[in-house]
């Protein structure tokens, strides 16, 4: 009897959370299957009704002069085209609830895989002799991917709500709330689509207890509540928390393991992340929490066609831009001069690609006679940026004149941002890896929550683009690049 009682309260808590494990792994299975049921209906007909837009869309643009094609040849290559786009949209993850960093993996794969998917098709079209498929074959190439986009970005509130409806919304306790928990904060806040919703940060530092820690957004829009350590299940039931994230790196076994335990009877899931540095095996996985990566040293190899893609892109994408906004470039250099004595046009040295010196260009946002090289402003108040110079900062409009460095082949128009060499002179042997590329004007960290964060100590968003880097990656980027300044910056 006395041994029955000495054991049950113990088996009690651990009987409770796998039960409750269990429930939400079973719930989560169901949800996935519906989720992804819905995706690959809604992407078939997508890629269909693009196809069969294209056939009636294609007289009107003469793509295929006055022919009348079968409706039964249209009718076919679009759900033959449909298939294998739906097959390899699944492959790619991206029915499989997997979200990739800051939404830009999503609209890669829905640039890249309608053309992989019509390019495979075009030979059995012309094997076939289906003169609707070559008739519009441009015009599809254009569609699909257009419409898949826009099909995504409209699609995923629904699949979201669907996701909170079915489970509820995962309640997320981040555990420390250094540099590492302060980035998943900012990650999680601007990755809606993990469904992870940080709401408390926890630290065993009675100092921070019942303060509140913002975003590492600019614009810090986003606070959640810091609570004094210990973890404890009581603790974690009182924010209905389901998943905690340990983002120390420096806990003890005994703390790590009390941590675990609390977790366990409250039934929270536990997530790590590893605060080591980067393994410099190439075959490591990469593990990304949108923006919060893991990543291998990378090699620095790149792919003939894609360099000289990536170059005709730049040199026709800045040449055009540059014409078109020459006389708004002119008022602005002329507002910058009107604003604040100095010039208009802020010079500097940066490190380029393999580490080499080169000029970029900005408009000045800053007082003439503020030091060329220190730290840039983390805030819009700072006192040494002019009142025009806000403007620009915030619509990154102070980043036009590199347009000329693009042209100069110093910079691209995607890629990592250049830093100054002070700043590189110190680069420890990861952050040395993000001068394997050309630097950009844009890229992920330019999207990112982590904007006023120094570029160097987000080194995770530039790996992840030097691993992933591709023709289709730049597109996507640029394209969230046009949406990100329609916002102003949000």
């Amino acid at each position: 009897m006395g041994a029955s009682e000495s054991v049950t309260p113990s088996l009690y808590p651990e009987a409770v959370a796998a039960s409750r494990t269990a429930s939400r792994a079973a719930s989560s299975r169901l949800l996935q299957n519906v989720s992804t049921g819905i995706e690959i209906v809604a992407d078939f007909l997508t890629c269909g009704f693009g196809i069969l837009a294209a056939y009636f869309l294609a007289p009107s643009f003469s793509l295929s002069g006055a022919t009348h094609y079968p409706m039964r040849e249209a009718v076919a290559v679009s759900l033959s085209i449909s298939f294998v786009a739906v097959l390899l949209l699944h492959r790619n993850g991206v029915s499989r609830g997997s979200r990739g960093l800051l939404q830009i993996r999503e609209t890669e794969r829905a640039l890249r895989i309608p053309v992989q998917s019509v390019f495979i098709m075009l030979p059995l079209g012309i094997l076939l002799n289906l003169k609707f498929f070559k008739g519009v074959f441009l015009l599809v190439l254009l569609l699909i991917p257009v419409l898949l986009i826009l099909q995504k970005r409209a699609l995923a509130p629904f699949i979201r709500a669907l996701h909170v409806r079915a489970q509820g919304e995962d309640r997320v306790i981040v555990y420390g709330i250094g540099e590492t928990g302060k980035r998943i904060l900012s990650a999680l806040t601007h990755s809606p689509g993990f469904g992870l919703n940080p709401v408390a940060m926890i630290d065993d530092n009675p100092a921070f207890d019942g303060e509140w820690m913002y975003e590492m957004g600019y614009r810090q829009r986003r606070s959640v509540p810091v609570q004094r350590g210990p973890i404890t299940s009581a603790l974690l039931a009182s924010f209905q928390c389901r998943t905690l994230i340990v983002a120390l790196s420096n806990l003890c076994s005994e703390q790590i393991a009390a941590a675990v335990d609390a977790a366990n009877q409250a039934g929270v899931r536990v997530l790590f992340l590893s605060a080591t540095e980067l393994q410099e095996q190439k075959w490591t996985e990469l593990i990304d929490i949108d923006g919060l990566s893991l990543a291998p040293m990378l090699e620095a190899f790149e792919r003939w066609p894609y360099a000289i893609a990536k170059r005709m892109i730049d040199l026709a994408v800045a040449s055009a831009l540059l014409a078109m906004f020459a006389p708004f470039l002119l008022l602005i250099a002329l507002l910058i001069r009107l604003d604040s004595p100095g010039p208009a046009l802020f010079v500097q040295d940066r490190v380029g690609g393999k580490g080499e010196l080169f000029k970029i260009y900005k408009f000045r946002s800053m007082q003439h006679g503020t030091p060329r090289y220190e730290l840039s402003p983390t805030t819009p108040l700072d006192p040494r940026i002019t009142r025009i110079g806000r403007f620009l900062r915030r619509n990154s409009l102070d980043e036009l004149p590199q347009l000329f460095n693009v042209l100069l082949g110093d910079m691209s128009l995607v890629g990592p941002r250049p830093e100054m060499p002070f700043i590189v002179q110190f680069y420890t042997s990861e952050q040395w890896q993000r001068l394997q590329v050309t630097p950009g004007i844009t890229g992920l960290w330019q999207l990112s929550g982590d904007r006023a964060f120094p570029i160097h100590e987000n080194i995770e968003y530039d790996l992840y683009y030097i691993r992933n880097r591709g023709f289709f990656m730049d597109i996507a980027i640029l394209i969230h690049t046009l949406f990100f300044a329609m916002r102003g910056g949000v």
